[in-house]
């Protein structure tokens, strides 16, 4: 593979729209999934990217797409209080990675481990993918077909592929289920061919709203692990040391500047992007550059007004298909990080925080005082960090964490 100095800037231009289509399939399903427009999701995902890199001083080869971890949280809270009032409890994910970046800069790493450990974590992002199971289901089943044939290739792609189309799954089984739509006359064109070349995002003002704020902020608490997790990754991709220069706590400042940013326009927070990470491995290519082209492809990309009108001509059961398998891959993870980070499910206070955490979230557990109402992922997350902090640990608890710093 060509050493990235001697790029050429067409080649770094090329590498770096492919950089956006790795990313471009799960950066426009969040919003199909949940109702908001895909446009603004690219434009967003451009316009944090761009921000991301001016707060890290431009260093940091990293593209921030929208975030899985928001979907439930947001279908509930647009049910409960509006899209314009969810969208101020989106404003208020950046102020959580705000706190854990002031965190991080005064007590270093240690508090977001003693804080978040994997036994809150790794329940938690079950949560993220279980609690939209039923949903998948329910859109697959519109056309068990076209659903079996999104996801049988998004499996194959992910397990068989080589090179860079490995890294795009979800990408591919929504253009062979699309593919596979249009034979079976499925598909209407009539809008797609109205739609005007040119066209701005759908842009949407926040309402405050404080039950919004408390109902998301928490199930921020996820993506900023999940953030740090990449970071770690990036470092041994590039073989430098971000966590030291331009500083953990700044790449978290810039995510959540960019969260907030996608707020207060109408698009899903963003969040660091493994498939991006994947792909920069694959290609070996690593300057930052090549990032910010490719946030500059995706703010183009959404002022094409006939690509968003494409996205929402996708069949629900396509999008359904490629859920059954994204959301289980979710869960699986969280399941994965609890073994990865050797957590002894045979440990008492580890199975009660565990189980209270899942029982909370998929049981649908509601803490309501007046008008205020806190449920979903986000009580669930608050349950399991709240049991960690009280639960007196064992001896064995003790060693494990100060083995883990």
């Amino acid at each position: 593979m060509e050493n990235v100095k001697s790029l050429t800037p067409l080649s770094k231009t090329v590498v770096g729209v492919q950089f956006l289509f790795v990313a471009f399939g799960a950066t426009v399903l969040v919003p199909l999934l949940v109702g908001m427009d895909p446009s603004t999701a690219l434009f967003t995902a451009g316009i944090g990217t761009l921000v991301f890199h001016l707060v890290t001083k431009g260093i940091v080869p990293i593209f921030l797409g929208s975030s899985f971890a928001f979907i439930a949280p947001i279908i509930k809270a647009t049910e409960l209080y509006g899209l314009p009032g969810t969208l101020s409890g989106l404003v208020a994910v950046g102020a959580v990675y705000f706190l854990m970046s002031a965190l991080v800069k005064w007590q270093g790493i240690g508090v977001i481990k003693r804080l978040f450990p994997p036994v809150v974590i790794g329940p938690v992002i079950m949560l993220i993918g279980l609690s939209l199971s039923s949903t998948g289901v329910n859109m697959a089943s519109e056309d068990w077909i076209l659903a079996l044939i999104a996801l049988a290739t998004a499996i194959v792609v992910s397990m068989f592929a080589k090179g860079l189309l490995k890294l795009i799954p979800i990408f591919s089984g929504i253009i062979v289920g699309y593919i596979v739509a249009i034979a079976m006359g499925k598909i209407d064109f009539s809008a797609i061919a109205a739609a005007p070349w040119i066209s701005f995002p759908k842009f949407v003002t926040p309402q405050f709203s404080w039950q919004a704020i408390l109902f998301m902020a928490p199930v921020a608490i996820a993506p900023v692990i999940e953030h740090i997790g990449d970071i770690y990754a990036v470092n041994q991709v590039t073989g430098k040391d971000f966590v030291k220069d331009p500083g953990l706590h700044r790449t978290m400042f810039g995510d959540g500047i960019a969260c907030s940013i996608a707020g207060l326009i109408g698009g899903p927070p963003v969040t660091t992007y493994s498939e991006v990470t994947g792909a920069m491995i694959l290609t070996k290519v690593t300057d930052p550059v090549v990032f910010r082209i490719a946030a500059i492809t995706g703010i183009v990309f959404s002022l094409v007004g006939k690509i968003s009108v494409f996205l929402k001509t996708i069949p629900n059961a396509v999008l359904g298909g490629i859920m059954l398998l994204l959301f289980g891959m979710i869960a699986a993870t969280g399941v994965n990080n609890m073994i990865a980070n050797k957590t002894d499910m045979s440990n008492t206070r580890n199975l009660v925080i565990a189980s209270l955490i899942l029982t909370t979230g998929i049981g649908g557990a509601i803490f309501k005082v007046g008008d205020f109402t806190f449920a979903g992922i986000g009580l669930a997350a608050m349950v399991g960090v709240l049991l960690n902090l009280i639960l007196p640990k064992q001896k064995e608890d003790k060693e494990m964490e100060t083995q883990q710093q």
